[in-house]
């Protein structure tokens, strides 16, 4: 019998979660043993930036297999390798990085039906993500939904603020469909948006019945990510290091780490 995965569920703590941007499988393998000298928790490994020749099962459970215990966490959206594949093939991979070892599976909320805002209604859609959450719950996986509130059909392009309300709309949007955990990324580029994204936050905890990630983009971004886990973020994502390649607006690993490690703050404690 297979040994039960790791889980991104039930920790007591954010982890830090060293995500993986690369082309190769030894780039991969490379990247994840330097994160894991300092301090990586967990893996974000980034189905869409690997070469198609090779996301396949022996050379996704190589690459996975250099996480050691730790939860690996994969995305599989429609940009860089992965552009001009079909929201259907898109999931077949995603589950075949089930089967090869992945902890968690990101599914967009417009999936099968590319919407801007990254969120779909029609029917038909919301049906068939069900299904594939379904279809990964059946294979041992669990399912962060995901909204990355873009003004395109595309996750790179640029985000939009939201308000609290709004933001708390969409993780339950994200819940009902059955998803383990909720994952929105909006935009902070005033001071005034950044204290409302920590209001959303605090609401999120009230409301969703599941974890949840809630990031922004913007001039005002990395405070939210890097302290998010203290308003109830169950994730810090993280670079090892920047590259051209790379997304800066996640902070640094080592970074992170020494935030983690160093603030004293317990809430609950007098």
């Amino acid at each position: 019998m297979e040994a039960k995965k790791p889980s991104f569920l039930n920790h007591d703590h954010a982890l830090l979660t060293s995500m993986v941007q690369l082309k190769d499988p030894e780039s991969c393998i490379t990247l994840i043993r330097n994160s894991a000298a300092s301090g990586a928790e967990a893996y974000g490994i980034q189905m869409c930036e690997i070469e198609r020749q090779y996301r396949n099962e022996a050379d996704l459970r190589k690459i996975f297999s250099r996480c050691g215990k730790k939860p690996i966490y994969i995305t599989n959206y429609r940009l860089r390798e992965s552009l001009g594949m079909g929201d259907d093939e898109l999931a077949e991979e995603l589950l075949l990085g089930v089967r090869a070892g992945a902890s968690l599976v990101d599914v967009p909320t417009d999936m099968y039906d590319p919407a801007p805002l990254q969120m779909s209604f029609k029917p038909e859609a919301v049906e068939k993500q069900k299904a594939l959450i379904d279809r990964i719950h059946e294979a041992g996986g669990e399912v962060m939904m995901s909204t990355h509130t873009t003004n395109t059909l595309a996750a790179s392009g640029s985000f939009t603020f939201m308000p609290p309300e709004k933001v708390v709309e969409i993780g339950l949007l994200q819940e009902e469909r059955g998803a383990d955990i909720a994952k929105i990324v909006t935009r902070a580029d005033t001071e005034e948006e950044l204290l409302d994204n920590f209001k959303a936050m605090t609401m999120l905890k009230k409301e969703l019945n599941i974890p949840f990630l809630f990031l922004s983009n913007g001039r005002h971004n990395k405070l939210q990510r890097i302290i998010g886990p203290y308003f109830g973020n169950c994730m810090i994502l993280c670079m090892y290091q920047y590259e051209n390649h790379t997304s800066r607006e996640q902070p640094l690993l080592r970074s992170a780490k020494q935030v983690m490690d160093n603030i004293d703050w317990d809430p609950y404690r007098e």
